[in-house]
């Protein structure tokens, strides 16, 4: 396991997914599964968002490997969490999505989770994370002042589900049973009493804002301060963005 490697985060913006599809040959990278999933969803958002994860981890798959965009398979685990088919060199992805951002995580050897959400919650969304939530974070939450608690609901709601993506469990578990802190300016902890001992210690979490309207968390296996690289994909109805595995803007954040 190389617990010193680089944890590698991708970007897709939904405007984009339009144009990426077209310079990576669109479904024609789909396996007959994926399309099937592909044409069961109803709505054009639905459909831009589910295509445009499926290109982004292949994208993202094979500037990390070098291996061909069109030899891509996958499997799922017993929670439903896919993984590449056959496995390559340890390699490990997790994608997340939500109206108008698209997120790809990859790691090598190492649990990984991403999840990507709209911020700040609206008040309804807040409550019902608010129920969900394990007690200490039920009571941060009450004791933030009124107009924090959106943002903080969504801060928690993607930290929680960015570790339980990254055990490979998703919400297949109760969010209350495990709890994780975050104090500005402190590192992230998780407190798990379902892990084995001394597993709380093996997961760093990054939060960030990519934009207004969006909070992203991901939970990395064996994590470092600065071990994140970010990549954000150009918008490519830019005229001047180039095609093919060139055609992102590579901005490194720590």
């Amino acid at each position: 396991m190389t617990r010193s490697e680089t944890t590698h985060l991708w970007l897709l913006p939904e405007r984009a997914v339009d144009s990426f599809a077209d310079a990576l040959g669109g479904t024609r990278l789909l396996t007959a599964e994926e399309q099937v999933g592909l044409d069961r969803r109803l709505t054009l958002g639905a459909r831009r968002r589910y295509l445009g994860a499926r290109l982004l981890c292949r994208y993202a798959l094979t500037a990390r490997t070098g291996r061909p965009l069109d030899h891509w398979r996958f499997t799922t685990g017993g929670h439903g969490r896919p993984e590449p088919e056959p496995a390559h060199d340890g390699v490990r992805f997790n994608l997340s999505h939500s109206a108008g951002l698209i997120a790809c995580v990859v790691t090598r050897g190492r649990g990984c989770g991403v999840d990507v959400e709209s911020t700040p919650a609206s008040a309804e969304l807040t409550a019902h994370v608010a129920r969900r939530l394990a007690p200490a974070e039920r009571a941060e939450l009450f004791d933030a002042a009124p107009g924090a608690r959106g943002a903080l609901a969504s801060e928690l709601w993607v930290l929680k589900e960015a570790y339980l993506k990254g055990l490979g469990t998703g919400l297949t578990r109760d969010l209350g049973s495990f709890a994780v802190a975050h104090r500005a300016g402190d590192r992230i902890t998780v407190r798990d009493p379902l892990g084995p001992p001394g597993a709380d210690a093996r997961w760093w979490f990054d939060l960030l804002r990519p934009g207004p309207g969006h909070v992203l968390a991901v939970a990395t296996e064996h994590g470092r301060p600065g071990g994140l690289r970010r990549t954000d994909l150009a918008d490519l109805t830019d005229p001047s963005a180039s095609s093919g595995l060139t055609v992102f803007a590579d901005l490194s954040y720590v």
